[in-house]
């Protein structure tokens, strides 16, 4: 069991399926039942950055934001004992861009919330990014986790 009042100083990477240089967030924040608060920290080694852009892509948000779910779910799983499980992003239902990109330099905070999960692993999550307290991003992410992903991909493809 780990100890979750010190989630903020622990690596995003122990709770996420992704590895570097695909691991978007830069940090867990806040956890509470349901919900995770998660920074994420514009530089030029960002990946997704564009250098026209100063900044990332505003469609970058939603990975984001599902990075920001599947941290939940994974701290969620750490504290039940259990292993980290790969999830799949469906798809998004009323997905406002309030910006155009993520500024270099700026720092962001992606507030996901769990509305509804069934027992298969499909879920729906209400998710916001901040920055400096003003909302740039919303959407309401659907999402599936199996329990056994290896199986779900071989049903898939067969």
């Amino acid at each position: 069991m780990f100890d979750i009042t010190t989630l903020a100083s622990q690596d995003v990477e122990q709770f996420i399926p992704h590895r570097q240089p695909m691991v978007l967030i830069s940090q867990l924040l806040e956890f509470e039942a349901d919900s995770l608060l998660t920074q994420t920290v514009i530089s030029s080694t960002s990946a997704y950055f564009d250098e026209s852009l100063s900044g990332v892509p505003n469609y970058v948000g939603i990975e984001y934001m599902a990075q920001s779910i599947a941290a939940l779910a994974g701290v969620e799983a750490r504290l039940r004992d259990d292993i980290i499980r790969v999830g799949f992003l469906l798809g998004t239902r009323k997905l406002k861009m309030h910006i155009t990109h993520f500024k270099d330099g700026e720092t962001y905070q992606t507030h996901v919330t769990r509305l509804y999960q069934e027992d298969s692993g499909l879920a729906v999550f209400d998710c916001k990014i901040m920055h400096n307290k003003q909302l740039v991003a919303e959407a309401n992410v659907n999402v599936f986790q199996p329990q056994d992903t290896q199986a779900y991909i071989a049903e898939a493809t067969d």
